[in-house]
C-alpha cells in the first residue's frame, strides 16, 4: 500500500484553532488596512505591494497548517521539512515586508491607538525592543531553536503531540519574524545592508549544516516515521534523505538569494552615497573658484 495522490490531495486540516490563528490576523489587518487608506489615502502608510506580501504570507501559512501538506506531514518527513521552511523561509518576511504592526494600531479604536502608540515610543519600551531584535540576537536565539527542535526526543515529541506540535510551530515562526524583521525592517537602516548580508548567509550555512548531516545519516533520526510509514510502504530512509535535502538546498539557495539581493542592494546605496558625495565636492569646487 502507498500514499495515493488522489487521496491526499483531499486531507485538508479543519482544525479550528488552526483556521482562527491565520483568519483572525487576516481580518485584523484587513480592518486597519481600510481604515489607514481611508484616512490617509490609498497606498500610504502600508504601500500597495506591501499588502500583497503580507496576503501572500498568509496564503502561504495556509499551504503548511491547512492543506494536505500538514497531514502528509505526520507520514513524511520530508513534507514535514517542507511544512517548516514554509513556516521559517518563505511566510514570515512576506508577512513582515507587509508591515502588520501598523495594520495592527489602525484596528485599534482611536483613543486606544494613540496610548498604544505613545506607549510604544517610550524609552523603555524602545530599549527592551532594541536589545530583543538585535540582528546577533535573532540570528541566535532563531539557530537556537532550529537545532534544539531537530533533537530526536523533541522532535518526536511534536509528532505524538499536537500541543507541543504547536509550540514547535510557533517558535519556528515568532523566532523567524524576529529574524526577518532584524533583516528587513531593523533599525540600521540603509547602512546596515552589510551586516544583513552577514546574518543572512550566517543563518544559510547553519541551516544547510543541519540539512546535510540529516542527508547523510546513516540511521533514522526519527524512526516514528518508519513505524507510521510502513503501513503505506515508504522507505523512510528515502524519505529523510528527502528531507534533508528540502533544508539543505531550497532553503539554502533562497537565504542565498535573499543575501545576494542585500549585498546589491548595499553596492547600489555605497555608489549612490559616493555619487552624492561627487556632486558635492563638484558644487564646492565650482563656488570656490568663483
Amino acid at each position: 500500500m502507498c500514499i495515493d495522490a488522489s487521496e491526499a490531495m483531499t486531507w485538508w486540516t479543519a482544525d479550528p484553532a488552526t483556521l482562527a490563528t491565520i483568519a483572525l490576523p487576516s481580518s485584523v489587518y484587513a480592518v486597519g488596512l481600510r481604515r489607514l487608506w481611508r484616512e490617509v489615502g490609498r497606498g500610504r502608510g502600508i504601500r500597495t505591494w506591501e499588502a500583497a506580501t503580507f496576503v501572500l504570507g498568509q496564503a502561504s501559512l495556509l499551504v503548511a497548517l491547512v492543506s494536505p501538506v500538514d497531514r502528509l506531514s505526520d507520514l513524511l518527513f520530508s513534507a514535514h521539512m517542507t511544512q517548516h521552511e514554509i513556516i521559517m523561509v518563505v511566510a514570515p518576511p512576506l508577512i513582515v515586508l507587509g508591515r502588520p504592526w501598523v495594520a495592527l494600531l489602525w484596528a485599534l479604536p482611536r483613543a486606544m491607538r494613540l496610548r498604544v502608540a505613545r506607549s510604544m515610543r517610550t524609552r523603555p519600551v524602545l530599549a527592551a525592543w532594541h536589545r530583543t531584535s538585535a540582528p546577533v540576537v535573532a540570528v541566535i536565539l532563531h539557530a537556537l531553536v532550529v537545532w534544539s527542535w531537530h533533537i530526536p526526543e523533541l522532535f518526536e515529541a511534536a509528532l505524538r503531540s499536537e500541543a507541543v506540535h504547536a509550540v514547535q510551530h510557533a517558535t519556528f515562526f515568532g523566532t523567524a519574524a524576529l529574524f526577518w524583521w532584524a533583516i528587513l525592517r531593523g533599525r540600521y537602516g540603509r547602512a546596515g545592508y552589510g551586516l544583513a548580508v552577514a546574518f543572512v548567509f550566517a543563518t544559510a550555512m547553519h541551516t544547510s549544516v543541519l540539512g546535510a548531516l540529516i542527508t547523510f545519516a546513516e540511521r533514522l533520526w526519527y524512526p516514528l516515521y518508519a513505524l507510521r510509514g510502513a503501513p503505506y510502504a515508504i522507505d523512510a530512509n528515502e524519505d529523510q534523505t528527502l528531507a534533508g535535502i528540502v533544508m539543505w538546498v531550497p532553503a539554502g539557495v533562497l537565504l542565498t538569494l535573499v543575501a545576494l539581493g542585500l549585498m546589491a542592494a548595499w553596492l547600489g546605496e555605497a555608489g549612490r552615497r559616493v555619487a552624492v558625495a561627487e556632486r558635492r565636492r563638484a558644487r564646492a569646487s565650482a563656488g570656490g573658484s568663483t
